[in-house]
């Protein structure tokens, strides 16, 4: 139990941080969750929290929505998430985590090529992007970890950034809820992951209030490269030492 209460604690902590100020560290947050609960019932124990963290948001970003950006975007993506449930139906402890590590070097990877190569003329075709929905979607269901794809996606959209912030956070909220029913048949949400979850509640709030106070202060582009490293350590991990 000492154990569980120092993880979600880190993991609130994390969330909460990264929803008001840099962002990008969901790849961090599934990882440690899985030091005391190593399997897709960690799934379920972060939804909430992220469900959370997106209702603040949506809250404060409640104007210059784009809708018919998300509406190209969110059909595509609620397959993926359909998707995503069948295949963490079919598979076992063991094997989710080694998809979690290969998908968490996978968003790596495509952040240093678009690091590399941004404005690379295949991100504007409309079949790309829109399977970027349907990618994110199932990204996002089986790792929670869709952030650089739904980004990417908007970027290409040209939005201004009042509109780019309050359509990504919509987006990730309408998501979310969408994953809701879906952890539940899978029996990923429960009474008990619920209570789990609240460990994490004080974490969370110290760690938006930290954030929102830090963005102020430093430029997220100085923290890139050591969420990048992290996430490799522990996709490494997931993958080889599990």
């Amino acid at each position: 139990m000492t154990t569980a209460l120092v993880v979600m604690f880190i993991a609130g902590l994390i969330t909460g941080f990264s929803k008001f100020s840099i962002g990008g560290m969901g790849l961090i947050v599934l990882p440690i969750v899985m030091i005391a609960f190593p399997g897709p019932e960690s799934l379920g124990v972060l939804l909430p929290l992220y469900i959370l963290t997106d209702i603040m948001a949506v809250y404060s970003y409640r104007q210059h929505i784009s809708w018919s950006v998300l509406a190209r975007f969110l059909p595509l993506s609620f397959l993926g998430v359909g998707v995503g449930t069948y295949l963490l139906a079919g598979i076992n402890a063991e094997q989710f985590v080694t998809l979690l590590g290969v998908i968490i070097i996978g968003m790596i990877a495509l952040g240093l090529y678009l690091d590399m190569r941004p404005m690379n003329a295949f991100m504007r075709k409309p079949v790309t992007a829109y399977s970027m929905g349907f990618s994110s979607g199932l990204v996002s269901m089986v790792a929670n970890a869709s952030g650089p794809l739904f980004s990417l996606f908007l970027l290409e959209q040209k939005l201004t950034k009042d509109s780019y912030v309050s359509t990504r956070a919509w987006g990730f909220f309408l998501t979310n809820l969408v994953k809701l029913p879906m952890y539940l048949s899978l029996g990923l949400l429960t009474q008990e992951s619920l209570t789990i979850s609240a460990y994490a509640l004080p974490g969370l709030l110290i760690g938006s209030v930290i954030g929102y106070h830090f963005l102020k202060r430093v430029k997220p582009s100085h923290f890139k490269w050591l969420i990048r490293l992290v996430s490799t350590v522990a996709a490494m991990k997931l993958m080889l030492f599990s």
